[in-house]
């Protein structure tokens, strides 16, 4: 069967978008999606849903503060330009970025963020999106983001208000540790320190590898065969010891349990045709659809997606498309939290 983009779409009532997360993190709703049908939890009742031995894998990427507001200054004939910038990753030393507005910028512009921290643009591309060279680098062009940037927010929520202090921890895991990441993997913002003590004290392991998800995440599907949509890449690093860990709680009979799709998507991209999950050190692209055969995970605790988007067909491959209808047909009845500040719901693998 040829899968359509329609395939993945649905209705969902604007006011059903999240603007904050609840308080506190583990007092959101949680959709229990089995076989057996849907159960309506909290996120606080996780410990009692899992077993122990279950190995829990989380995500520990941190998110940096990416949207800058600079000055394009005058000169060659023209005025100061307000700029507005999002950065997407680095490579090399250069920075890729959207920049609005991309078409009264050129190729050799300085943009100037704060005295002494300041930015050249190197080429402009498609989309607005530019290269540019910051005239810092390292641990003194990572305090500058933090002194002087903002909390990269998914674009559906800042279309409902700006950016607030609060989310500078909000759009953030409490284990957060290794910064890279332009957009949160938001079904580990449900995590508070008593949870996961809670967790280890019913013998629910856990283990962290790392994603840095891109501001890609959110890029709509345009084709109407979703075969032909190009996914972005995005780095990602499992370790020896994880990978171990991981492999002997398979080996074991024990369940493991993915927290987040951008923590899914790195251990399909790791495993083998065995099954195994191999030490992992670079970019992947990987694009899960229905008909996809999982290798690892059993149970995948994720967010509620945007329709038609590459994440709703990813739960639709893990848990089933019908059912995954049928869930979010149920969520949006019950009047559950969307998106990256809302809700979240475990799901089994389908056989």
């Amino acid at each position: 069967m040829t899968l359509r983009l329609g395939d993945f779409d649905f209705d969902l009532p604007p006011e059903l978008v999240a603007r904050h997360p609840a308080t506190p993190r583990d007092s959101a709703r949680l959709l229990r999606v089995s076989t057996t049908g849907l159960e309506d939890r909290i996120v606080r009742d996780l410990p009692a849903m899992l077993r122990p031995g279950d190995l829990m894998v989380f995500n520990n990427t941190k998110v940096i503060p990416a949207q800058l507001a600079g000055i394009r200054p005058a000169g060659d004939g023209r005025g100061d330009v307000a700029v507005e910038m999002t950065l997407l990753k680095e490579t090399g030393g250069r920075w890729r970025a959207l920049a609005k507005p991309g078409r009264r910028l050129k190729a050799g512009d300085r943009i100037d963020f704060a005295p002494g921290f300041s930015a050249r643009l190197l080429s402009k591309g498609d989309g607005g999106e530019i290269a540019l060279a910051f005239s810092l680098a390292g641990p003194a062009l990572a305090q500058a983001l933090r002194k002087h940037g903002a909390m990269p927010l998914p674009p559906y929520i800042r279309k409902l208000r700006p950016v607030e202090g609060r989310d500078a921890a909000d759009y953030q895991t409490v284990y957060a540790s290794k910064e890279g990441a332009v957009a949160a993997p938001t079904a580990g913002l449900h995590f508070t320190p008593e949870l996961l003590a809670t967790l280890d004290a019913r013998g629910i392991e856990r283990v962290l590898l790392t994603l840095h998800v891109g501001a890609g995440t959110f890029l709509p599907v345009k084709n109407e065969r979703i075969a032909e949509h190009r996914m972005h890449g995005e780095w990602g690093e499992i370790g020896d010891a994880a990978a171990a860990a991981i492999n002997r709680a398979k080996a074991e009979g024990r369940r493991l349990v993915a927290v987040g799709t951008t923590t899914l998507r790195l251990l399909e991209s790791a495993a083998g045709e065995d099954g195994r999950v191999r030490p992992f050190k670079g970019e992947t692209d990987i694009f899960i659809t229905p008909g996809y055969g999982f290798r690892t995970a059993d149970l995948l605790m994720t967010n509620f997606h945007l329709p038609k988007s590459t994440l709703f067909m990813l739960v639709a491959a893990f848990a089933g498309l019908d059912r995954m209808k049928q869930a979010y047909a149920h969520a949006i009845a019950a009047r559950y939290r969307f998106f990256s500040y809302g809700d979240a719901c475990l799901l089994e693998r389908v056989p």
